[in-house]
């Protein structure tokens, strides 16, 4: 699976390479680690959103020492913002395992998970409601967001939202894009989470299921370090646990 996923990473990045102010090499660098850090995933685990699988999910993740550990296999079950997250993390320290990413003691206690409440902090904006991932790539200048699935690569970070709603009232979830492809004559959309039942895994369903969707890329992930220069609640995603906001709303807060 590794190698056809990063033959499509390295073909989509040619493609995008085209565009204006396109950085093909960052993008197919970061991208591919994304990639292979799904690939060191565990598999099944089952899906479960109760307080005890926001636990383990919270024990799964340790700094010791400088060191982030990162054990998926103690986050199960788990849900799917968790498990994007996860990802998200092993990438970090495996950029600061290679000496390209350098993050203080206070940046790496803030990437720990410790029951934040939406919107606060960088898990509390990851795992809100509404278009958390995008909403922090944009305060940090991680990446850009943006909703075109033609603009994708495989590796970038993805909130599907499956009604219109936006907030307290929205039914959505937390991927990573891998891929469109096509069943039948019909648009599918490949992705990786935990998904419902099984946990870890890989699912595809159609495009016309889904009725919004933000990608968020990580292009600038030293940018982690303005953690302290913005807010330490986000207003925006902490209301949308009693609220209803709108996609508009939402694209105008993630700045597409």
């Amino acid at each position: 699976m590794k190698s056809f996923l990063r033959a499509n990473v390295v073909l989509a990045a040619f493609l995008f390479a085209a565009a204006p102010g396109a950085n093909c090499q960052t993008v197919s660098n970061l991208n591919e680690l994304v990639l292979a850090q799904i690939d060191s995933m565990p598999s099944g685990g089952a899906y479960a959103t109760t307080h005890a699988a926001t636990l383990r999910l919270q024990d799964s993740v340790r700094l010791d020492s400088g060191k982030l550990f990162i054990l998926p296999s103690e986050a199960a079950p788990t849900y799917c913002s968790g498990a994007t997250y996860l990802v998200f993390l092993k990438v970090i320290e495996e950029l600061r395992a290679g000496e390209s990413l350098h993050l203080d003691q206070e940046t790496l206690n803030e990437l720990l998970i410790r029951g934040q409440v939406d919107g606060r902090g960088i898990w509390g904006r990851w795992n809100a409601n509404g278009p958390g991932t995008a909403r922090l790539f944009r305060e940090l200048s991680l990446g850009p967001n943006f909703t075109s699935p033609a603009r994708a690569l495989a590796g970038d970070f993805m909130k599907i939202f499956w009604t219109p709603e936006v907030g307290s009232e929205e039914h959505g979830h937390s991927v990573i894009f891998l891929g469109l492809e096509k069943r039948d004559g019909a648009d599918f959309i490949r992705f990786w989470s935990s998904n419902k039942p099984g946990g870890y895994g890989e699912k595809s369903v159609p495009l016309s299921t889904i009725s919004h969707m933000i990608f968020s890329r990580l292009e600038n992930p030293a940018n982690l370090a303005r953690i302290s220069q913005i807010p330490p609640l986000d207003t925006y995603l902490a209301n949308l646990q009693t609220r209803r906001s709108s996609f508009e709303e939402a694209a105008l807060e993630c700045g597409f």
